[in-house]
């Protein structure tokens, strides 16, 4: 039960601490301000993406990415997806020309690689395959497998956009936190619905618009749950993530040990191993998996990458515009509270009838369709109001006269990549 390891790295933190710092540092209020996003993409041949891309040609072409100057910070994920992550910007247009800039220029240097990134939240054709070997990564993947052969598809093959945006203020109000919170939940399953963009796993249709929301709902039971949304926030997150299993233990030296079945809280009160600290801590909260993270700001983590130049704008804008303009906060929340009777009292997210709904059917469930229309016209009453670019509007416009309207999603769109009849994962 205690955890193995070598010396402290860090101060031993009480379990008093530990929930001072969750209280404070993950729902850390003030007036919404700043807005951010974090792409991944898959990155295929641009040719023939069906075929597997040999790992020194992909490595070769991330060695010219990273030299270049981007404003995003660049990461790699575990099966090579590549990733952008803005920096906080003070408005949704300076988010958005900061990104795209990034992109082209990632985009051109791929180019002569005969490589381009692909924006599906699964990789439609190809199995997992883990490029990057780190302890982090070798202790995830081996915790993972404990619970079934989805954590491969999770951490190697999957994509999305996920928008950060302030947690909100302290009153009450469309902007207070409690509000956003649960407006996030609710906007959630709706963001999941109309962008789901994942309907085939390894070739062949599973049955979800969303598999790549599947896939998280079916890793352990604890890490991609949000806690009850019946709780005061502050509370119902610390106690979620000191309750929650300790994926591993870092180390500096040799494979990172997985303890079993301790949770932070015990580790906090053991006695013997090496004691917490505030970095296990830091570190513990990267391992879960919540569909909304609070980490200092709301990550809203059930998006879909998106296809074509500019679909990656499109779930920003709407999300930005529907949480931080108080109008549109208030109307959309108001508007969605039914639907919380899909998602009080029977389980959390994501895997309560709502979100499950919204995974499986995506805009073919006449609930969440009528939420989205009601959502997209919202938003787009909200660009104006924003003062967001006329290719901005007009992408978010069209998104919804070929999506929303219709009651489809990416995933319908006969122009997804063909493959193989369906599975009924």
């Amino acid at each position: 039960m205690h955890p193995p390891g070598s010396a402290d790295v860090g101060r031993p933190m009480s379990e008093a601490e530990a929930e001072d710092l969750l209280r404070c540092i993950c729902f850390k209020t003030g007036p919404p301000r700043t807005v951010g996003v974090e792409l991944e993409w898959l990155v295929h041949a641009r040719e023939q993406p069906e075929e597997p891309v040999p790992q020194d040609r992909l490595e070769a072409a991330f060695d010219d990415i990273r030299a270049l100057p981007l404003n995003s910070a660049l990461t790699f994920e575990p099966g090579g997806q590549l990733e952008l992550s803005s920096p906080p910007a003070a408005s949704l247009m300076e988010c958005i020309d900061s990104t795209a800039a990034d992109l082209q220029a990632v985009r051109a240097a791929l180019h002569p690689a005969g490589l381009t990134l692909n924006g599906l939240g699964l990789d439609p054709w190809h199995p997992p395959r883990r490029i990057l070997h780190q302890p982090r990564y070798d202790a995830m993947e081996t915790y993972l497998d404990r619970s079934g052969p989805f954590g491969r598809a999770m951490m190697c093959s999957s994509a999305s956009i996920q928008v950060c945006l302030d947690t909100g203020e302290e009153e009450p109000g469309p902007l207070g936190h409690s509000r956003r919170w649960r407006l996030a939940h609710l906007l959630g399953a709706v963001l999941l619905a109309a962008f789901a963009n994942s309907p085939v796993l390894a070739g062949r249709r599973t049955g979800w618009r969303s598999t790549r929301q599947a896939v998280w709902n079916m890793l352990d039971p604890v890490r991609p749950m949000a806690p009850p949304l019946e709780a005061e926030p502050r509370a119902a997150w610390t106690a979620h993530v000191l309750d929650a299993p300790v994926m591993c233990v870092r180390t500096p030296e040799g494979p990172w040990p997985l303890p079993d079945r301790l949770t932070f809280r015990e580790w906090l009160r053991s006695d013997t191993g090496r004691p917490a600290t505030v970095e296990d801590l830091e570190y513990h909260l990267t391992t879960l998996f919540p569909p909304v993270r609070p980490r200092g700001h709301l990550e809203l983590r059930m998006i879909d990458a998106q296809s074509g130049e500019d679909g990656w704008m499109v779930p920003l804008a709407v999300a930005t515009a529907l949480f931080d303009d108080p109008e549109a906060a208030e109307s959309v929340y108001r508007a969605l509270k039914p639907l919380a009777e899909c998602m009080d009292a029977q389980a959390a997210a994501p895997r309560n009838p709502l979100w499950v709904a919204a995974a499986r059917h995506g805009l073919a469930d006449q609930e969440l369709h009528a939420a989205a229309v009601t959502c997209f016209a919202a938003a787009l009453e909200s660009l104006d109001r924003l003062g967001v670019s006329t290719p901005v509007r007009d992408a978010v416009a069209r998104f919804n006269e070929r999506h929303v309207l219709r009651g489809r999603c990416p995933a319908d769109d006969p122009s997804f990549p063909s493959v193989a009849k369906e599975s009924g994962t």
